[in-house]
C-alpha cells in the first residue's frame, strides 16, 4: 500500500513541477550556445524594456538555448533564456521583442519566487489529501480513500493552473506597459499569440514547450487585442535597425544550425541581400568550403569595414581551419571595433595563446582578465587564463585560475587542492593568495562534532 501511494504522489509532484518552465528545464540538461552578435541583438531589444521596468540591464544575463523547440523563459533570478527554435520561427523583430516584454513582466513581477511558493502550497495540499485518503484506506474504505486522494490532487493542480494563468495575464499586462512606455507596438506580441494559437490545436505531447508552460486563453488574447486597438503606438513601425538585426540573426542561426541545402533553399545564390550572403558564407564554412566562405565574408567586410561580427566570423573561419596566424588580424579588428565585448576578447585571447608566442601572452592575459571581470562564471575563460599563465611561467596564478574553474564545475576536491597549491606559490598576503584562501574556505567540508 505505501509503495503505491508513494509512487502515485511522486507522479503528481512531477506534474506540478513541470507546469513551471524553470524547474522543468532545471531537471534536464540544456545546451547553451554563445554568440556575441546574437546576444547583442537580444540585449538591444531588451534593454529599453528593462529600463522602464525598473530593472538593471547589467544584472540580467541572456542565454541562448540550442534547441529547435519554440520556447523562452526566465529562471534562477534574473536570467533570460531564448531558444534558437523561437528565434528562427519568429517572422520579425517585433515578435521577439513582444516575447521579451512578456518574460520581463515575469522578472519585474517577482513571479519566479512566487511560483516556488505556490508549488510548495500545492504539494502541501497534496500531502494532506494523501494522509486523509490513506487513513480512510487503512480503515477499510479503499474507495473513499482513493476518491479523497484524487480529489486533493485535482484541487492542488487546479489551484496551481489558476495561479499560472494569473501570472501569464500579469506578465502580459506588464509587458504591454513596457512596450507602451518605450513607444513600441504590441502587434508583434499579438502575432506571436497567433503562432501559439496553432499549438493549442495540437495534443499536449505534440505542443511546443512555450505553449505548455505559458497557457493561452481567450481572455489573454482579447486583452492584448483590446490594448492594441487603444494604443497610440499600435501602428508605430519597428526600428529599421532592429529589423536588420533580426534578419541577420535568423540568417546566422540558419547558416550555423541547418544543413547546407536547407540554407541554400532559404537563401538561394540568386539572393544577393546582406543576410543571404551572410547565411551562405557560414553554411559554406561549415562544410569546409573555405574559398567560397571567405569570398562572401570578404565582400561583406568591404561593404561594412566597421562591422565587428564580420571580422569575428572571418577570424573564426581561419582559426578553425588551422590558419591561426592569419586569424589574428581579424580577431584584433573585431575587438578594436567592440572592445566592450567579453566574448570577442576571449576569442582573440584563445587565438593568441595558440600561437605560443611570448610577446602575445601578456595581451591574452589582459583580454581574459577583462572578460572575466564582466563574466566571472565562464569556466572556459578561466581555463584559457590558466593556460596563458602556465605558458608564462606564472604557476601560482595558473593554479588559482584552475581552482576557479574547478569551483564553477562543482569539483570541490580539485578546487581546494589547486587553491592550496596556488597559496604555496603566490606571495603571502597578496590579493591572489587571499582569493585562494577564500576558495579553500568556501569549499571546505564542515568538521563533524565529536
Amino acid at each position: 500500500m505505501k509503495s503505491r501511494v508513494g509512487a502515485w504522489f511522486s507522479c503528481a509532484l512531477m506534474f506540478l513541477v513541470a507546469l513551471s518552465a524553470v524547474p522543468a528545464h532545471a531537471q534536464r540538461g540544456i545546451s547553451l550556445i554563445r554568440d556575441a552578435e546574437i546576444e547583442h541583438t537580444i540585449r538591444a531589444y531588451a534593454t529599453p524594456l528593462w529600463q522602464v521596468a525598473g530593472l538593471d540591464p547589467d544584472s540580467i544575463d541572456i542565454y541562448i538555448v540550442n534547441d529547435d523547440s519554440l520556447n523562452a523563459f526566465v529562471a534562477a533570478g534574473q536570467n533570460l533564456f531564448m531558444h534558437t527554435g523561437l528565434l528562427l520561427r519568429s517572422e520579425n523583430a517585433s515578435q521577439v521583442i513582444g516575447v521579451i516584454a512578456h518574460e520581463s513582466g515575469h522578472i519585474a513581477g517577482g513571479h519566479l519566487s512566487r511560483t516556488q511558493d505556490e508549488i510548495g502550497s500545492a504539494v502541501t495540499s497534496s500531502i494532506l489529501g494523501m494522509l486523509l485518503g490513506g487513513a480512510a484506506m487503512a480503515a477499510g474504505r479503499a474507495d473513499v480513500g482513493m476518491a479523497v486522494m484524487q480529489g486533493s490532487q485535482q484541487l492542488a493542480m487546479n489551484n496551481f493552473l489558476s495561479f499560472s494563468r494569473g501570472q501569464e495575464s500579469a506578465a502580459d499586462a506588464a509587458g504591454m506597459r513596457f512596450l507602451e512606455a518605450t513607444g513600441q507596438s504590441a502587434k508583434g506580441f499579438a502575432e506571436f499569440f497567433d503562432i501559439l494559437g496553432e499549438q493549442e490545436l495540437l495534443s499536449a505531447n505534440q505542443q511546443q514547450p512555450y505553449a505548455r508552460t505559458h497557457p493561452l486563453s481567450r481572455d489573454r488574447v482579447d486583452t492584448v487585442r483590446n490594448f492594441i486597438a487603444k494604443s497610440r503606438f499600435s501602428n508605430t513601425p519597428t526600428k529599421p535597425e532592429f529589423e536588420v538585426m533580426h534578419a541577420r540573426m535568423k540568417a546566422k542561426l540558419t547558416g550555423f544550425m541547418r544543413p547546407l541545402q536547407t540554407t541554400l533553399k532559404s537563401y538561394p545564390e540568386s539572393d544577393t541581400s546582406l543576410p543571404a550572403r551572410y547565411a551562405r558564407s557560414i553554411a559554406f564554412y561549415r562544410v569546409a568550403n573555405l574559398p567560397k566562405a571567405t569570398a562572401l565574408i570578404d565582400q561583406l567586410i568591404v561593404e561594412a569595414p566597421n562591422d565587428a561580427y564580420f571580422h569575428e566570423l572571418k577570424g573564426q573561419m581561419l582559426f578553425e581551419n588551422g590558419r591561426g596566424a592569419e586569424s589574428l588580424p581579424s580577431y584584433e579588428r573585431a575587438v578594436s571595433i567592440d572592445p566592450a565585448s567579453p566574448l570577442l576578447r576571449v576569442e582573440l585571447a584563445h587565438a593568441q595563446i595558440e600561437r605560443n608566442d611570448p610577446a602575445l601572452r601578456a595581451k591574452a592575459i589582459e583580454h581574459l582578465q577583462y572578460a572575466l571581470s564582466k563574466e566571472p562564471t565562464e569556466a572556459m575563460s578561466w581555463r584559457y587564463l590558466a593556460t596563458a599563465y602556465g605558458l608564462n611561467d606564472q604557476m601560482g596564478e595558473s593554479s588559482l585560475a584552475l581552482a576557479e574553474e574547478a569551483m564553477l564545475k562543482k569539483n570541490t576536491v580539485d578546487a581546494v587542492g589547486l587553491a592550496k597549491r596556488a597559496q604555496g606559490l603566490l606571495p603571502k598576503g597578496s590579493a591572489n593568495w587571499l582569493r585562494a584562501g577564500d576558495i579553500i574556505a568556501l569549499n571546505a567540508k564542515p568538521q563533524k562534532k565529536k
